[in-house]
Protein backbone atom coordinates (compact mmCIF):
# COMPACT_ATOMS: atom_id res chain seq x y z
CA UNK A 1 0.00 0.00 0.00
CA UNK A 2 1.49 3.37 -0.99
CA UNK A 3 2.19 5.76 1.81
CA UNK A 4 0.96 9.29 1.31
CA UNK A 5 2.35 12.04 3.49
CA UNK A 6 0.03 14.99 3.96
CA UNK A 7 1.71 18.18 2.77
CA UNK A 8 2.52 20.62 5.51
CA UNK A 9 1.54 24.24 5.41
CA UNK A 10 3.93 25.22 2.62
CA UNK A 11 2.48 28.68 2.19
CA UNK A 12 3.57 29.60 5.71
CA UNK A 13 7.02 28.12 5.03
CA UNK A 14 7.44 30.11 1.82
CA UNK A 15 6.30 33.28 3.56
CA UNK A 16 8.80 32.76 6.38
CA UNK A 17 11.61 32.03 3.94
CA UNK A 18 10.75 35.12 1.85
CA UNK A 19 10.74 37.35 4.92
CA UNK A 20 14.09 35.99 6.07
CA UNK A 21 15.62 36.60 2.64
CA UNK A 22 14.27 40.15 2.50
CA UNK A 23 15.51 40.96 5.99
CA UNK A 24 18.95 39.50 5.38
CA UNK A 25 19.48 41.33 2.07
CA UNK A 26 18.27 44.69 3.34
CA UNK A 27 21.06 44.83 5.92
CA UNK A 28 23.71 45.07 3.19
CA UNK A 29 25.06 48.62 2.73
CA UNK A 30 24.08 49.75 -0.73
CA UNK A 31 22.00 52.39 -2.38
CA UNK A 32 22.11 55.93 -3.58
CA UNK A 33 22.99 58.96 -1.49
CA UNK A 34 22.97 62.64 -2.38
CA UNK A 35 26.18 64.16 -1.00
CA UNK A 36 25.87 67.83 -1.95
CA UNK A 37 23.66 70.14 -3.97
CA UNK A 38 23.75 73.76 -5.05
CA UNK A 39 21.76 75.93 -7.41
CA UNK A 40 22.80 79.13 -9.13
CA UNK A 41 21.25 81.63 -11.49
CA UNK A 42 23.04 81.81 -14.85
CA UNK A 43 21.61 83.85 -17.74
CA UNK A 44 18.12 83.89 -16.18
CA UNK A 45 18.03 80.12 -15.74
CA UNK A 46 18.51 78.27 -12.46
CA UNK A 47 21.10 75.53 -12.78
CA UNK A 48 21.78 72.57 -10.51
CA UNK A 49 25.11 71.13 -9.43
CA UNK A 50 25.05 67.95 -7.35
CA UNK A 51 27.23 65.12 -6.17
CA UNK A 52 25.51 61.74 -5.82
CA UNK A 53 26.95 58.47 -4.55
CA UNK A 54 25.81 55.40 -6.51
CA UNK A 55 26.54 52.08 -4.77
CA UNK A 56 25.10 49.18 -6.75
CA UNK A 57 24.32 45.89 -5.05
CA UNK A 58 26.00 42.67 -6.15
CA UNK A 59 22.83 41.43 -7.85
CA UNK A 60 22.52 44.62 -9.88
CA UNK A 61 26.21 44.60 -10.86
CA UNK A 62 25.93 40.96 -11.97
CA UNK A 63 22.84 41.75 -14.06
CA UNK A 64 24.56 44.78 -15.62
CA UNK A 65 27.60 42.67 -16.56
CA UNK A 66 25.23 40.11 -18.13
CA UNK A 67 23.65 42.69 -20.44
CA UNK A 68 20.74 44.09 -18.41
CA UNK A 69 20.50 47.85 -19.10
CA UNK A 70 19.87 50.06 -16.06
CA UNK A 71 18.01 53.37 -16.07
CA UNK A 72 18.82 55.78 -13.25
CA UNK A 73 16.46 58.72 -12.75
CA UNK A 74 17.36 62.02 -11.12
CA UNK A 75 14.06 63.64 -10.08
CA UNK A 76 14.01 67.36 -9.31
CA UNK A 77 11.10 69.43 -7.98
CA UNK A 78 10.90 73.15 -7.26
CA UNK A 79 8.19 74.31 -4.85
CA UNK A 80 7.02 77.72 -3.70
CA UNK A 81 6.76 77.68 0.10
CA UNK A 82 3.46 78.86 1.54
CA UNK A 83 2.62 79.51 5.19
CA UNK A 84 -1.07 78.68 5.31
CA UNK A 85 -1.40 76.10 2.57
CA UNK A 86 0.47 73.27 0.90
CA UNK A 87 3.54 74.23 -1.09
CA UNK A 88 2.88 75.01 -4.75
CA UNK A 89 4.76 73.08 -7.43
CA UNK A 90 6.60 75.47 -9.75
CA UNK A 91 8.56 72.97 -11.82
CA UNK A 92 9.54 69.32 -12.13
CA UNK A 93 12.26 67.60 -14.11
CA UNK A 94 13.24 63.97 -14.53
CA UNK A 95 16.75 63.48 -15.86
CA UNK A 96 17.33 59.91 -17.02
CA UNK A 97 20.59 58.06 -17.57
CA UNK A 98 21.00 54.67 -19.24
CA UNK A 99 23.90 52.57 -17.96
CA UNK A 100 24.83 49.44 -19.86
CA UNK A 101 27.73 47.09 -20.43
CA UNK A 102 28.75 46.34 -24.01
CA UNK A 103 30.26 42.84 -23.86
CA UNK A 104 31.95 42.93 -27.27
CA UNK A 105 33.96 46.10 -26.58
CA UNK A 106 34.04 45.49 -22.80
CA UNK A 107 32.98 49.11 -22.23
CA UNK A 108 30.41 50.65 -19.91
CA UNK A 109 28.18 53.14 -21.69
CA UNK A 110 26.37 56.07 -20.06
CA UNK A 111 23.65 57.64 -22.19
CA UNK A 112 21.89 60.85 -21.13
CA UNK A 113 18.28 60.05 -22.06
CA UNK A 114 17.24 63.73 -22.13
CA UNK A 115 20.03 65.12 -24.32
CA UNK A 116 21.20 61.99 -26.13
CA UNK A 117 24.84 62.55 -25.11
CA UNK A 118 26.74 59.28 -24.78
CA UNK A 119 30.08 58.40 -23.18
CA UNK A 120 31.89 55.10 -22.77
CA UNK A 121 34.20 54.00 -19.97
CA UNK A 122 36.65 51.16 -19.53
CA UNK A 123 35.32 50.21 -16.08
CA UNK A 124 32.14 50.47 -14.03
CA UNK A 125 33.70 52.70 -11.35
CA UNK A 126 34.49 55.42 -13.92
CA UNK A 127 30.98 55.16 -15.39
CA UNK A 128 29.40 55.57 -11.94
CA UNK A 129 31.78 58.45 -11.15
CA UNK A 130 30.59 60.28 -14.27
CA UNK A 131 26.98 59.79 -13.19
CA UNK A 132 27.75 61.08 -9.71
CA UNK A 133 28.75 64.55 -10.92
CA UNK A 134 25.79 66.62 -12.11
CA UNK A 135 26.97 69.98 -13.43
CA UNK A 136 25.06 72.99 -14.76
CA UNK A 137 21.78 71.14 -15.26
CA UNK A 138 19.07 73.71 -16.16
CA UNK A 139 16.07 73.22 -13.87
CA UNK A 140 13.95 76.41 -13.89
CA UNK A 141 13.48 79.64 -15.82
CA UNK A 142 13.90 82.71 -13.57
CA UNK A 143 10.62 84.16 -14.95
CA UNK A 144 8.73 81.56 -12.90
CA UNK A 145 10.15 82.85 -9.60
CA UNK A 146 8.55 85.73 -7.68
CA UNK A 147 11.21 87.97 -6.06
CA UNK A 148 9.64 88.12 -2.56
CA UNK A 149 8.64 84.46 -2.33
CA UNK A 150 10.65 81.58 -0.87
CA UNK A 151 11.31 78.43 -2.87
CA UNK A 152 12.82 75.07 -2.12
CA UNK A 153 14.35 72.47 -4.40
CA UNK A 154 13.90 68.73 -3.80
CA UNK A 155 16.16 66.09 -5.31
CA UNK A 156 15.76 62.32 -5.39
CA UNK A 157 17.47 59.61 -7.43
CA UNK A 158 16.48 55.98 -8.00
CA UNK A 159 16.94 52.89 -10.15
CA UNK A 160 13.90 52.74 -12.44
CA UNK A 161 12.55 49.21 -12.04
CA UNK A 162 9.83 49.82 -14.65
CA UNK A 163 12.47 50.18 -17.37
CA UNK A 164 14.05 46.78 -16.69
CA UNK A 165 13.46 43.98 -19.20
CA UNK A 166 10.22 42.10 -18.45
CA UNK A 167 11.89 38.84 -17.27
CA UNK A 168 13.97 40.73 -14.67
CA UNK A 169 11.17 42.91 -13.23
CA UNK A 170 9.48 40.32 -10.95
CA UNK A 171 12.80 39.52 -9.27
CA UNK A 172 13.60 43.22 -8.91
CA UNK A 173 10.23 43.99 -7.30
CA UNK A 174 10.67 41.23 -4.72
CA UNK A 175 14.36 41.68 -3.97
CA UNK A 176 15.70 44.41 -1.67
CA UNK A 177 19.09 44.69 -3.46
CA UNK A 178 17.25 46.01 -6.53
CA UNK A 179 15.39 48.78 -4.69
CA UNK A 180 18.10 51.40 -4.93
CA UNK A 181 17.11 55.00 -4.21
CA UNK A 182 18.12 58.03 -2.21
CA UNK A 183 16.15 59.93 0.35
CA UNK A 184 14.64 63.23 -0.76
CA UNK A 185 17.22 66.00 -0.35
CA UNK A 186 15.91 69.55 -0.04
CA UNK A 187 17.47 73.00 0.14
CA UNK A 188 16.41 76.61 -0.54
CA UNK A 189 16.58 77.88 -4.12
CA UNK A 190 19.55 80.24 -4.21
CA UNK A 191 20.27 83.08 -6.61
Amino acid sequence: MPVYAKPRNTARGWLTLSLLLLLSTSAIAQGFKIRSVETRLVDKVYQLNAEVEYALSGSVVEALKNGVPLVIILEIKVEKERSWWLNKSVGELKQGYLLLFHALSEKYIVNNLNSGAQHDFSNMEDALASLSQVESLPILDAKLVEPAARYKVLLHTYLDLESLPAPVRPLAYLSAPWRLESDWYQWPLQN
